[in-house]
C-alpha cells in the first residue's frame, strides 16, 4: 500500500473525531448561552446540574436498562459532578468514553441475538418475565444477565406474533413449533434491525450519543424543552402545517421498533374517517400498485409511502389498542386553509343542545388572516344557533393546545370584556392578554368536557371560562402545562442545530397558575386514565406552581350553585354501569398493568395477560357493543352538504354513531339540562 495513503487512512478516523467533537462542543456552548439568555426560568450551571444532567443522560442512553451493566455505570459516576467543569472549560473529550461502551454493548447485543438464531427456546416457565414502569429499574449485574434479556425479549415477541396470528390459544400452541421455526430469524432479525439504526443513523452512534446529552442538558431545565438536529425540526414543523393532498396522517417510529400514528390532522381523511385513532400501529400499506410491509424499517420510508402521488388510495392495516387488526381504505382528499376542521353537531331532543369537539387550537400563520379555529368554530357555532339550539357543549378531551392566540380569541367569544391572561417572561416582565373584541357570540349555557389530556392552550380557554363563571368544566383534572415554547437556532451563524425552548408562562386571570396542577373540574366524572402518572406534574424537572399579583381585574358573572347539579350528576355516575366498568377496568389497569408485574414464561401466561389486558380496554372502547346514550343529529347545513358525498355520508353517520354511544357527552348533557331545568 502506498505509505502516503496508509499514513491518510491512519489519520482519517482521529481526524473526523477532532471535527466531531468540535462541532459538540460548539453545540453545548451554544446551548448554554441560550438557556441563559432565553430560559423561562435557566438553572445555574453547577455541581447540581451536573449530577442532575448526568442522571438524565444516562437515562436517556439506555431508558430500557438494555444495554449498560454495572462496572459501566461505576466508570462513567466519575463524571457526575464533573459536567459543570467540562461546560465551562470547553472540554467535551468527556463524551467520547459513552461512544465507545455504548457501541460495544451494541455490537455484543447484536451478537447475542446472533447466537440465538442456533439456540432452542425454552417456554417452560424456568424464566420469569418481569414488566415495570419504574424508571430506576436496576440495571444488569453483568454480561449474562443482558443475554438472558434478549432472550427474554425475542420468546416473549414470538409468541405475541403468534397470537396476532391466531388469537385462539389451543390452535396458536398446537402450531406454534411451525410458526416458530418459519419466523424466529424474523423476530431477531427485526430486533438487530433497531439496533443497526441506532449505529448507522444519520451522523452515526456519535450523533446518537451527542444528541441524547444535549437534550439530557436542556431538559434539565424543564420537560417541554428539547434540542432539533435540521430533520427534527423540519419534522415538527411539518407536524403543525396542514398539506394540500393528504391522507391526514403523521406518523412516527416506536423504540419497539412500530410504525404508529402520532397525529391525526383535523379536517382530513383520517380525522373525517373516524376510524383512526393516535397510538394505532401500522402493520402494512397496500395501494393499487405498491404495498409496503412494515418491517424493520424506517419512519422516512412509511412517509415517503403516504407521500407518494401513486398511492392517492392505501388501505391501512393497523393493530388497534385494544390489540385488535382492522383494515381501513382510505382515500386522499384535498385539504385547503379553508376548510372546516371541525363539525358542530346537535344533541338531545327534548333540550337540543350543540356538540362541538376541538382537536387543537390550530391556526394557518401562512394566510394572511391567520384563518384558524376561532374562525371556524364561529362559522359552525353560527350554524347550530340558526337550530335554536339551549346550550353548548364543547369538548377539549385529549386536545394537547396549539397557538394561544386562538385560545385568547375563542374566550373572548364568550365574555364580554376583560382580561383573559397574564404572560410572566424570564425577565418577570407581565402582559396582559385581553379579549380581543367587545361583546358576546353566545350567551346560553356552556359545558366544557375536560380530561387529563388537555393541555396548554386548551387548559388556557378552560380556565378562562371557569374564572368567568362562563361556564361549567365537567370531567377529570387536565395535564398542567402553563408554559410556552418558541425554535430558536443554537447560533445566528453557524448550523449548530436548533432548540425549542420555553420562554414563558401564562397565569389565570385570578393570577394563579396552572402549572403543574391543572384545570381542576367543577364535576368530576371517573376516567380510564385516573391514577396514571403521565401529567406535568410527573415528569421529571417540570416548572413549579406559583402565584402572581395581577393589576387588571376580570368581572366574572355570578356564580354557579354546583351543589345540586353535583349531586344528581354523583348518582346517576354511581347507579350507571358504564361508569362502574371504567372505574373497576382503571383498578385493573393500576393493579396488574401500570405498576409492576411478573409472571412465568409460557405461551398459556402470555396469553391470559394480553387476553385479560384486551379484554378490559374492549369492555370500555368497543363502541359496536354499546347502545345509543342520546340522539346525535347533523345541522341542517351541514345535512346539505352531506348531500353531494355518499363517502362524507358514510363517515359521518359512523361518527354520529360513536358520539350517540359517549357517556361523557351524555353526562353533559343531562348536567345542562339540570342547570335549564333545576327543578325536573
Amino acid at each position: 500500500m502506498n505509505k502516503t495513503l496508509l499514513y491518510f487512512f491512519i489519520l482519517c478516523i482521529p481526524i473526523l473525531s477532532t471535527a466531531q467533537n468540535n462541532l459538540f462542543c460548539k453545540q453545548v456552548s451554544a446551548l448554554d448561552s441560550l438557556i441563559k439568555a432565553e430560559h423561562y426560568k435557566a438553572k445555574t450551571t453547577n455541581d447540581t446540574l451536573s449530577k442532575h444532567v448526568f442522571n438524565l443522560f444516562i437515562d436517556h442512553l439506555d431508558s430500557d436498562k438494555r444495554f449498560f451493566i454495572k462496572n459501566d455505570i461505576t466508570n462513567f459516576k466519575t463524571d457526575q459532578f464533573q459536567i459543570d467543569d467540562y461546560v465551562k472549560n470547553n472540554n467535551c473529550s468527556f463524551i467520547e468514553k459513552y461512544v465507545e461502551v455504548l457501541t460495544q454493548r451494541i455490537e455484543q447485543s447484536i451478537q447475542y441475538l446472533e447466537n440465538l438464531k442456533q439456540q432452542k427456546l425454552d417456554y417452560s416457565g424456568k424464566d420469569v418475565l418481569k414488566f415495570s414502569q419504574d424508571k430506576d429499574a436496576s440495571i444488569y449485574q453483568n454480561k449474562e444477565e443482558s443475554k438472558k434479556y434478549w432472550s427474554k425479549k425475542v420468546r416473549y415477541l414470538l409468541v405475541l406474533d403468534a397470537l396476532d396470528q391466531d388469537s385462539i390459544l389451543e390452535n396458536a400452541k398446537a402450531n406454534f413449533k411451525i410458526f416458530e421455526s418459519k419466523n424466529k430469524e424474523k423476530i431477531i432479525d427485526n430486533q438487530i434491525c433497531l439496533l443497526h439504526e441506532i449505529l448507522n443513523q444519520n451522523g452515526g452512534i456519535y450523533s446518537f450519543v451527542t444528541e441524547n446529552f444535549l437534550n439530557a442538558y436542556i431538559q434539565y431545565q424543564d420537560p417541554n424543552s428539547t434540542f432539533f438536529n435540521e430533520t427534527d425540526k423540519t419534522l415538527f414543523e411539518n407536524s403543525l402545517a396542514i398539506q394540500q393532498e393528504t391522507f391526514g396522517i403523521l406518523t412516527k417510529k416506536t423504540k419497539n421498533g412500530e410504525i404508529v400514528i402520532s397525529q391525526i390532522i383535523p379536517g382530513s381523511a383520517a380525522f373525517k374517517n373516524g376510524s383512526f385513532e393516535e397510538d394505532d400501529v401500522i402493520k402494512s400499506l397496500t395501494s393499487k400498485n405498491n404495498n409496503l410491509q412494515i418491517h424493520c424499517i424506517k419512519n422516512e420510508d412509511v412517509i415517503s409511502f403516504l407521500n407518494n402521488k401513486e398511492n392517492q388510495t392505501v388501505r391501512f392495516k393497523v393493530k388497534k389498542k385494544n390489540a385488535s387488526i382492522v383494515e381501513i381504505d382510505l382515500t386522499k382528499t384535498i385539504l385547503k386553509v379553508e376548510e372546516n376542521s371541525i363539525t358542530g353537531y346537535l344533541v338531545g331532543e327534548a333540550n337540543t343542545f350543540g356538540y362541538i369537539k376541538i382537536p387543537s387550537f390550530y391556526t394557518n400563520l401562512e394566510s394572511y388572516n391567520k384563518r384558524g379555529l376561532t374562525a371556524d368554530f364561529a362559522k359552525e357555532l353560527y350554524k347550530l344557533q340558526k337550530e335554536n339550539i339551549q346550550g353548548l357543549i364543547i369538548d377539549l378531551r385529549f386536545n394537547g393546545g396549539g397557538s394561544m392566540q386562538e385560545a385568547i380569541a375563542l374566550s373572548g367569544m364568550f365574555i364580554n370584556k376583560g382580561p383573559v391572561s397574564v404572560i410572566r417572561d424570564n425577565k418577570d416582565n407581565r402582559y396582559t392578554f385581553r379579549d380581543p373584541s367587545r361583546g358576546t357570540f353566545f350567551n346560553k349555557p356552556i359545558v366544557v368536557l375536560i380530561n387529563n389530556y388537555s393541555a396548554s392552550a386548551s387548559e388556557f380557554f378552560s380556565s378562562t371560562m371557569q374564572d368567568y363563571n362562563r361556564a361549567i368544566l365537567v370531567g377529570s383534572t387536565t395535564h398542567g402545562k402553563s408554559s410556552a415554547q418558541v425554535i430558536l437556532p443554537l447560533s445566528e451563524n453557524q448550523n449548530l442545530g436548533y432548540s425549542k425552548i420555553t420562554v414563558e408562562s401564562f397565569y389565570r386571570v385570578t393570577g394563579k397558575s396552572l402549572q403543574s396542577k391543572g384545570v381542576i373540574p367543577d364535576i368530576e366524572l371517573p376516567s380510564i386514565y385516573d391514577g396514571f402518572k403521565f401529567n406535568e406534574i410527573d415528569k421529571p424537572y417540570a416548572l413549579t406552581n406559583d402565584t402572581i399579583q395581577v393589576k387588571l381585574k376580570h368581572i366574572p358573572l355570578p356564580k354557579i350553585n354546583f351543589t345540586n347539579l353535583k349531586s344528581k350528576s354523583s348518582t346517576r355516575v354511581q347507579s350507571s354501569a358504564d361508569f362502574t366498568l371504567i372505574k373497576n377496568a382503571n383498578e385493573k389497569l393500576l393493579e396488574n398493568y401500570y405498576g409492576s408485574t411478573s409472571y412465568s414464561l409460557t405461551i398459556d401466561n402470555i396469553y391470559n395477560h394480553e387476553q385479560a389486558y384486551k379484554t378490559m380496554w374492549q369492555s370500555v372502547f368497543n363502541t359496536k357493543e354499546k347502545e345509543a346514550k342520546l340522539v346525535v343529529f347533523n345541522s341542517s347545513s351541514t345535512t346539505e352538504l352531506l348531500s353531494y358525498s355518499e363517502t362524507e355520508k358514510t363517515n359521518n353517520e359512523q361518527l354520529l354513531g360513536n358520539l350517540s354511544k359517549d357517556i361523557y357527552i351524555h353526562e353533559a348533557y343531562l348536567i345542562l339540562t339540570d342547570l335549564l331545568n333545576p327543578n325536573h
